[in-house]
């Protein structure tokens, strides 16, 4: 690189620059005009002000309700933990054997929940959306209808057809999951 102390263009078009240790260097005029193009001549024009500031709005908006969202989510989710745990405790579903399918179904909801407010903590950080989480939270609403329709003393049937569809549900969710993890390992 050059730094030069001065420069002089002469009527061919060449220019001369005089370098640190007084040596005149000369440059063709295709190099002198390739070295003098602006950077921002190649840049894309900006928005205007009134875009920029309705684009601000919007993403602000946008993340005012992911938060409220999120809370709302948070509450129903502890709301809904106190209460299996209530009347779990308080036998009003009679044995044990009847209301532990109750409150693991609650639990399993309130799981649920927490994946669905952390989708959207993601979403808030990253400002963009992530599958995984979405994966996650079906994976376990399948997963949460299986053992609720299976544990003894349930009250909820199903059919071998309906079985065979949840199972092939959590295959599929399972599947999925390996390859989000796999393209994002890709990715980076």
């Amino acid at each position: 690189m050059l730094t030069g102390c001065g420069s002089q263009t002469k009527p061919n078009g060449t220019i001369t620059v005089m370098s640190a240790n007084d040596q005149e260097l000369t440059t063709p005029p295709i190099a002198a005009a390739r070295a003098t193009v602006a950077p921002a001549a190649t840049s894309r024009p900006q928005a205007s002000s009134a875009v920029q500031r309705s684009i601000w709005f919007l993403e602000h908006m946008q993340d005012v309700v992911a938060i409220t969202v999120g809370l709302i989510l948070i509450v129903l989710a502890a709301v809904l933990l106190v209460s299996g745990i209530v009347d779990f405790a308080d036998g009003a579903d009679g044995k044990i054997s009847g209301a532990a399918p109750l409150l693991l179904d609650r639990v399993l909801l309130v799981l649920i929940l927490v994946e669905i407010v952390h989708t959207v903590v993601l979403s808030l950080r990253a400002h963009r959306l992530v599958a995984q989480p979405f994966i996650v939270v079906g994976l376990i609403a399948v997963i949460r209808r299986i053992l609720v329709v299976l544990t003894p003393g349930s009250r909820t049937s199903v059919s071998a057809p309906e079985l065979g569809l949840l199972i092939g549900m959590v295959a599929v969710f399972v599947a999925g999951l390996i390859a989000v993890s796999v393209f994002e390992k890709s990715e980076r």
